[in-house]
């Protein structure tokens, strides 16, 4: 070797090479950061508020994923490209089933459209949700956020003679809430975790009791409310076994890739838009109210007992309201 020529490390690398070590790391702290998240979003570990927050966001993750091995490649870091794939498999698994139609049970019983609005402090216009009702003909209208004023107005505005049965509980804010229904009601237990979750059985003809829970706990906005978002979670109750079959719908303030929200899946529940395809329709945040830009997630959904067919599943916007209303046509088993 002359004086002339470059020193090299024990690997051969010239200090022209040195850039390149530096995008090695690079490359593998992208990696590593997108699998730590695959990590927490399979376990199901949820590190501390801030990461419950985040993980709803776990499908905008998985989509820049597939990007990730691509840039490896690109930049000749073939270990790293290999792991990035795995890395986003393990995503698009948690994620790309919610694009999927999932088969149903031989359910034969009546049909039953539910309907499931958050009302944002009562502010929706009562003459479109009345409206809404007139065009969709839902049996069942699970309402969140309603107020002694909204209640009175949806009733004034024709709502009493379209769904004439109601187990309500309205309150100033957003903890009130409500079921009403074309067939007689029963009003059962209520869930209250500072929020209240009314629940209601429903007589229809044909079926099984119908227990529908009006679901809306605590949003975990601020650290001092994810206690109350998680005893609101866990309160809800199974679905019905041998007894009445159990619908959940609203506001559930959680996505798929919350813990809680697919413990309820693990416990037999059915999510409406997942068995259908719809799993990725977005339902939070929409119509401008919010000051701050937001992704959209999907926090609102209908839980069917797993004795239940979900027949459809869509979604409609309301004036005034940061929440798309769903809507989940099924069919229940025979009485």
């Amino acid at each position: 070797m002359t004086d002339a020529e470059p020193s090299t490390d024990d690997h051969g690398a010239g200090r022209g090479d040195r850039p390149r070590a530096w995008v090695t790391v690079l490359v593998w702290a992208v990696v590593a950061l997108f699998a730590a998240w695959a990590a927490l979003r399979t376990l199901g570990w949820e590190p501390g508020f801030r990461w419950r927050q985040l993980v709803a966001f776990t499908p905008y993750v998985a989509a820049a994923a597939v990007l990730v091995p691509v840039a490896a490649l690109v930049m000749r870091r073939w270990w790293a490209s290999v792991t990035a794939v795995a890395v986003a498999c393990a995503l698009s698994w948690a994620v790309l089933p919610r694009a999927m139609r999932d088969g149903d049970p031989p359910a034969q019983g009546p049909a039953l459209r539910v309907l499931a609005a958050n009302l944002r402090a009562g502010t929706v216009p009562a003459d479109d949700l009345v409206n809404e009702v007139r065009r969709l003909r839902p049996d069942v209208l699970a309402v969140q956020e309603l107020t002694p004023d909204a209640a009175a107005a949806f009733d004034a505005a024709g709502l009493k003679g379209l769904l004439p049965h109601r187990v309500l509980s309205p309150s100033p804010g957003v903890v009130g809430s409500g079921v009403y229904a074309r067939f007689p009601v029963h009003e059962q237990q209520m869930i209250a975790y500072s929020f209240r979750q009314v629940r209601a059985r429903v007589d229809v003809p044909g079926a099984p009791p119908v227990e529908v829970v009006s679901v809306h706990p605590c949003a975990p906005s601020v650290p001092r409310l994810e206690a109350c978002w998680e005893a609101g979670l866990k309160a809800l109750p199974p679905p019905g076994g041998k007894g009445p079959v159990r619908l959940l719908a609203g506001d559930f303030n959680a996505t798929l890739d919350h813990r809680l929200m697919r413990g309820l899946i693990d416990r037999g529940y059915r999510d409406a838009a997942d068995v259908t395809g719809a799993g990725l329709l977005a339902t939070w945040p929409v119509n401008d109210v919010r000051r701050e830009p937001t992704p959209h997630v999907t926090l609102d959904h209908v839980l069917a007992d797993p004795r239940v067919a979900v027949r459809s599943f869509g979604t409609r916007t309301l004036p005034r309201t940061d929440h798309r209303a769903v809507r989940a046509d099924l069919t229940l088993p025979r009485g």
